[in-house]
């Protein structure tokens, strides 16, 4: 019995439908899983043992469709539930199971502020179609995978970047796909400015130059690895850190799927969402830090180039509780 799971993208929705990649694969020995993503993704799977069969695309289906013709799916679970994801299905003519992506509770939340969102977490609302089959969620969480070569050695990385021998650090998560969903430079200096201990930036090469100035400004104990290291490698740094600072982002799902301890810092988006960081039925380890009182807020269900309203208080009013870090 092959069943196929489609998620084309991002890093953090990928790392969100593992445990139904593990659920379907334990409580279905005799299944084989198959995965189609998008090709620059393939380093969130590529090493996850609960997948037996790849399929990933630069662009369009049609680079990957006659071959997955030939692997007679029993079932599809559309996890993506786009244009794209439909055209494989209709490709296929296999029996589907979909993800309800909610876009009109959200649309509704976003430009009128009325909250109509289900209180479940994206992972177990992954899990419905799933279900059809009699599977059921393990509540063991997320799964995350490295490679072992990509694994990074904690005391070549500080003795290159100068901060001696190993010790406990924080690693703080700079990046996010849009700009609304970080914090602007002169908070995370002055985040990083209250924090003691070493910590290291993470991010990817567009956060190089924020990456490099915030070091510079926060002192000796903050090096940034943002543009330096290849995504795995990333998340063996959040595997290995004390603890995790992150907007809402990719490496806030990795950081879970490691049971870190977390402060998930939301600007124009909302935990309400259902992509919180996600423990299953095992400590929640993440603390919240978001400006609830704001009326504009959820501006957008993914994020804006700049604060539609100019002041972008979500962010700037923020408070950190030197405590809290």
């Amino acid at each position: 019995m092959k069943i196929l799971i489609i998620r084309f993208s991002s890093i953090g929705d990928i790392v969100l439908t593992t445990p139904v990649i593990r659920c379907l694969k334990q409580q279905l020995p005799d299944a084989e899983i198959h995965f189609l993503t998008k090709k620059s993704f393939l380093p969130v799977v590529e090493a996850n043992p609960y997948i037996d069969k790849i399929y990933s695309i630069q662009k369009n289906v049609e680079e990957v469709l006659l071959k997955m013709k030939g692997e007679k799916y029993r079932y599809i679970i559309d996890l993506h539930n786009n244009l794209r994801s439909r055209m494989v299905r209709i490709g296929l003519g296999t029996r589907t199971f979909s993800f309800n992506k909610i876009n009109f509770q959200k649309w509704l939340i976003t430009n009128f502020k009325i909250n109509r969102l289900p209180d479940k977490h994206i992972v177990d609302r992954y899990m419905r179609p799933a279900e059809k089959l009699g599977v059921k969620n393990d509540g063991k969480g997320l799964d995350y995978f490295i490679p072992k070569k990509q694994e990074v050695n904690l005391k070549s990385f500080f003795k290159k970047n100068g901060m001696g021998e190993v010790r406990p650090y924080i690693a703080f998560v700079i990046g996010a796909a849009h700009a609304t969903k970080r914090l602007p430079v002169v908070r995370i200096i002055e985040i990083c400015e209250k924090i003691k201990g070493p910590v290291v930036l993470l991010g990817g090469p567009e956060d190089a130059g924020p990456g490099e100035f915030i070091a510079q400004q926060a002192g000796e104990h903050v090096v940034s690895a943002c543009g330096k290291l290849k995504l795995n490698e990333s998340a063996s740094m959040v595997r290995q850190a004390e603890k995790v600072i992150s907007h809402d982002t990719g490496l806030m799902h990795i950081a879970a799927a490691f049971h870190k301890e977390i402060i998930s810092v939301w600007g124009n988006t909302v935990p309400e969402f259902g992509m919180y960081p996600y423990f299953g039925n095992q400590e929640d380890r993440n603390t919240t830090l978001e400006v609830k009182s704001l009326s504009c807020r959820p501006c957008s269900k993914i994020g804006h180039d700049e604060c539609p309203k100019k002041h972008f208080k979500c962010m700037v009013d923020i408070d950190f509780d030197a405590r809290v870090l």
